[in-house]
């Protein structure tokens, strides 16, 4: 008789994940909060895992991305704000050997793309000569290939923000030479993902491809204004409908949300398109069911909510972000109010895909790869919040978000502290600051969440 062979190991799974830039986790339409058309999200929403309680912990660019990359907290990753030429005298970029998920997958044979914003590179003189850089401050930078952390397949920029006429550096593209494109960078992007996974289905290799666009991030007037046409024939009214936005008001903020809040919205609608033109290209291939999808962006934007410009703050509008995965027949289809944190994305990646050993000790996110799977599992009881910038570490703001409460308190260099206290669900715009009232919460909410984080972080900021 025939001997019988041994059952066929699973491929591992490939992985697709869409970054995007400023995007708040409000504006999804199907969950009826900002009035935003995106009906290739919404469809998406019926097919995996939604996170509407998914924050970013320090709500800004370049240390979302560190947190994203090595999942580690910025005190650790060495990442505290922005990756500019300020930040390079501080050291502010993703450090050469730092064990990202990309290095892990790299060594278990994955090809890997990075197309769209990098922002974990500091400028270096002489700088790049690009819009984005001036003489004497910088944004831009090209990534050397001993620095791309496992990512084979590399077509980015640093940070760039004429979307309209985008630049890029590709694998062997010299520094001085950058390739300049007269297409929206979404869409240009989007062919580009479109054209990796096709290439890579016919090699039969698994695949991580990460797709980072830079829109909805301002200018919010460097896009297509065919995506306007969704938000033909509403009012002011109907497209501001935040209650922390005082929408009749003079002042700069109201300027900016009456201005621009409806280009902020066609961008998305923009940027849902071209997603999904990248979701069919993965179903053309037949690589839809063996694909883990990820939908999420690195920081919210409150455009005129809280008398704030854009991101790097406490509030709802900035800190929370999308978070949409899907796995065919691996992880169900529901909305979970799990409070997820960027570094959590590390750790849950790798284990879903089959790489758990793999995880290194120095990541402090948790593996919430079970509780994807199956809803059950320990659930954290908050979400650090941090702001740390150009300050020294003992400075800066800290702060908890619970299912109930967001709780920041910001010490200056003259040692003045200033606590916000917000009910979210007795005030859910965040319009009182009830600190100063509910003193005893405050400490209870610093001695059993805020305290736990400092601690596990190795945080010298006191409270």
């Amino acid at each position: 008789m025939p001997a019988h062979s041994a059952p066929a190991k699973p491929s591992p799974p490939n992985l697709l994940f869409v970054l995007v830039d400023q995007w708040r986790g409000q504006a999804l339409g199907f969950l009826g909060e900002d009035p935003v058309v995106t009906p290739h999200l919404d469809r998406f929403s019926t097919e995996g895992l939604v996170l509407p309680q998914a924050v970013s912990n320090y709500p800004v660019c370049s240390p979302y991305r560190a947190m994203l990359m090595t999942g580690q907290y910025p005190i650790n990753n060495g990442v505290l704000g922005n990756s500019n030429s300020r930040g390079a005298q501080l050291g502010y970029e993703l450090r050469k050997n730092a064990l990202c998920w990309s290095d892990v997958l790299h060594d278990r044979g994955y090809r890997q793309a990075w197309i769209g914003k990098w922002h974990l590179e500091s400028p270096r003189k002489p700088y790049v000569k690009c819009e984005n850089n001036s003489a004497t401050f910088a944004w831009n930078e090209w990534t050397p290939p001993a620095r791309r952390h496992g990512f084979d397949s590399w077509y980015a920029y640093n940070t760039f923000d004429y979307h309209m006429n985008p630049l890029y550096w590709a694998n062997d593209t010299p520094r001085d030479k950058p390739l300049r494109v007269n297409q929206w960078g979404p869409e240009h992007e989007a062919d580009k993902a479109i054209a990796f996974i096709r290439e890579t289905a016919a090699a039969r290799r698994p695949f991580a491809c990460v797709v980072s666009m830079n829109p909805p991030h301002m200018p919010y007037t460097a896009f297509p204004k065919r995506y306007l046409k969704a938000y033909e024939g509403k009012s002011m009214e109907q497209i501001v409908t935040r209650g922390n936005v005082n929408i009749l008001g003079r002042d700069k903020f109201a300027q900016l949300a009456r201005a621009h809040t409806r280009n902020y919205y066609a961008m998305m609608t923009g940027v849902d398109d071209q997603f999904g033109r990248i979701l069919k290209a993965l179903s053309d291939a037949n690589l839809a069911r063996n694909t883990i999808v990820v939908f999420t962006s690195d920081h919210g934007n409150c455009i005129g909510s809280h008398n704030q410009v854009s991101k790097n703050n406490h509030y709802e509008e900035s800190m929370r972000i999308p978070f949409l995965i899907r796995w065919p027949g691996k992880i169900p289809v529901r909305k979970d109010d799990l409070l997820f944190s960027v570094p959590d994305v590390y750790p849950t990646l790798l284990s879903l895909m089959g790489f758990g050993r793999d995880i290194p000790e120095k990541v402090e996110g948790t593996d919430y790869s079970r509780l994807f799977r199956t809803g059950k599992g320990q659930r954290p009881t908050s979400q650090l919040y941090l702001k740390i910038g150009y300050v020294p570490r003992d400075q800066g703001s800290r702060g908890v978000r619970t299912h109930r409460y967001t709780l920041r308190i910001e010490k200056q260099e003259d040692g003045t502290v200033q606590r916000y206290l917000h009910d979210n669900q007795a005030d859910s715009w965040q319009l009182k600051n009830i600190a100063a009232e509910r003193p005893k919460l405050v400490g209870q909410l610093i001695e059993k969440e805020l305290q736990p984080w400092l601690s596990k972080t190795k945080d010298p900021w006191k409270p």
